[in-house]
């Protein structure tokens, strides 16, 4: 046998080796542990089984079987133990990750924390009514002179004021100087003579007294014994002059006021606090006030008095702040704008007050599961701060909670009906389901929208497009040019006037369209696609 005949048999006796490996690995891989092979599809992935099919629209019907709806779409299958295409259950959102980025979708972790709040009231600067006095006399009189004559004018303590004559005034004077003169000549009399005079005395100078005659003034009458025509008032404390309504050579009546003096070091701040926030606000606690005219300066106070009742008309109830007034840069009748803070004592369970959607009678979060998978959940909610809400019931510690982009997951996966699926009635105005949870009666309403258009123009700073968009079928509206809102700045992004694209919408509110996902477009537009099967959610 020549050297080549030999090369030639050992090559194909190892081809017939590596044949016979070959088919005995692939059969060794197709075998389950009881020895039967299960089917494997092109890319060599086992095949699932398929638990059931369920409503394409999120309604909580299943079949055992493939079916279609009444709108001619089939059902989804649901397989064991799920899959990145489909959730397992009917009552929990799957969102592609394509999807997730072009909403914004943002998560945050549910977590203890005290509820710190802060009521906002709108008050006014008022004079601290324990340090503004009025000076009134207690006696007919005319004014003979004005040594304070202007509204506004700072005066100090003792200052003289204005000077008055009364007829009255000077008769007194001159019964206590007679009195005085009296008791010093009746020294040697009886003690009975001596008596009555000194009750005369005093008598008289009560009199001067009570009408608020000074004590110096009063001295100095008794050692002259001259009376005098004037009486001068005096400012009682260091203040502004707040009001006057004398005039040089008015005559007043007994109790008229004629001055009034305030002092303004130290001034209130009154708020009007409505009723639902009153049991909130303790006395003690510090305030800060802002005033228009200084809008690079707080000012620091502290709770004085929470007044007891309530104004019927405006349901808020008065709250006094007092201030100190260094400068005397804190005017009266100054608007202000007042923060309360006030705290909770304990940690509580909450989430941020974006994540809540709430339809008055109910309100849910959007559970995060994993990546791309979410489950609607009815919460009970407690106190709120600024920026969270207490949850009683529903959530748990460490599970994370969607805070942006909830409505837009609402028109995606047609949250109204996952949620419907709940149980009880469903949310957002939807109609209630009957016993067992399968709604037959209506279809299931439209979330989203469709249509094909070319771009007008953008504003990224508001980030709104003009869109000239052809007819658009599901909500019956003609070709026109209107205005859109991005559901986030990455959808603007290479985008310019004049390209043509196809794009799909939604209404987050009454009049307020936004734009969920912009593809562009080769070539001229095409007419508009027909609605069919809007609102549900491409996965």
């Amino acid at each position: 046998m020549t050297r080549a005949v030999k090369i030639l048999i050992a090559i194909v006796v190892a081809v017939a080796v590596a044949a016979g490996f070959g088919y005995w690995m692939a059969h060794r891989d197709g075998k389950t542990t009881s020895g039967t092979t299960k089917p494997v599809d092109a890319a060599g992935k086992k095949e699932r089984k398929i638990l059931y099919y369920r409503n394409p629209m999120g309604l909580p019907d299943t079949s055992p079987t493939p079916k279609k709806d009444q709108m001619g779409m089939d059902y989804i299958p649901v397989y064991e133990g799920g899959d990145d295409g489909e959730p397992a259950s009917a009552n929990q959102i799957k969102i592609s990750t394509e999807k997730i980025q072009k909403l914004g979708v943002r998560s945050e972790v549910v977590s203890l924390r005290k509820l710190d709040k802060i009521v906002r009231a709108a008050g006014r600067i008022e004079p601290d009514e324990r340090r503004t006095f009025t000076i009134a006399p207690k006696f007919e009189g005319f004014v003979e002179r004005l040594h304070v004559n202007m509204t506004g004018q700072p005066v100090r303590k003792g200052q003289a004021l204005f000077e008055v004559y009364s007829p009255e005034l000077v008769s007194a004077q001159r019964e206590y100087a007679i009195a005085v003169q009296g008791v010093q000549s009746l020294k040697g009399a009886s003690p009975e003579a001596q008596s009555g005079m000194k009750q005369l005395a005093e008598s008289s100078l009560l009199r001067l007294k009570n009408w608020d005659i000074s004590e110096g003034q009063v001295k100095a009458l008794a050692k002259s014994g001259a009376t005098r025509r004037t009486l001068t008032f005096l400012s009682p404390v260091n203040g502004i002059v707040t009001e006057k309504k004398a005039i040089q050579g008015m005559r007043f009546m007994p109790g008229e006021m004629l001055y009034q003096v305030a002092d303004l070091s130290s001034v209130w701040v009154v708020a009007d606090v409505f009723e639902q926030d009153i049991g909130l606000i303790q006395s003690g606690a510090m305030a800060t006030v802002r005033i228009n005219a200084y809008p690079d300066k707080t000012f620091e106070g502290k709770i004085a008095y929470v007044y007891p009742t309530l104004k019927a008309e405006t349901r808020t109830a008065q709250v006094r702040v007092e201030l100190p007034n260094s400068g005397l840069l804190l005017k009266p009748s100054m608007f202000a704008q007042v923060e309360l803070p006030v705290g909770g004592k304990e940690e509580v369970l909450t989430v941020p007050d974006s994540a809540v959607i709430d339809s008055g009678t109910r309100r849910i979060v959007l559970v995060q599961l994993s990546e791309g998978r979410f489950e609607p959940r009815e919460i009970k909610t407690g106190a709120r701060s600024e920026n969270y809400i207490e949850v009683l019931d529903g959530v748990k510690e460490g599970e994370r909670v969607v805070v942006s982009a909830n409505f837009l997951i609402d028109a995606e996966s047609n949250l109204k009906s996952v949620i419907g699926g709940m149980g009880g009635h469903a949310v957002h105005g939807g109609a209630a389901k009957p016993e067992g949870g399968v709604q037959t009666d209506k279809k299931p309403s439209a979330v989203g929208h469709k249509a094909d258009g070319v771009i007008d123009g953008i504003d990224g700073k508001t980030g709104t497009l003009s869109i000239k968009h052809e007819p658009v079928a599901s909500l019956k509206w003609p070709a026109m040019t209107m205005e859109f809102k991005a559901a986030n700045e990455s959808l603007l992004k290479d985008l310019k006037p004049g390209t043509s694209i196809a794009f799909e919408f939604v209404e987050r509110q009454q009049g307020e369209w936004v734009v969920t996902s912009i593809q562009p477009r080769k070539g001229e537009a095409s007419s508009a696609p027909k609605a069919s099967h809007v609102g549900h959610a491409s996965q």
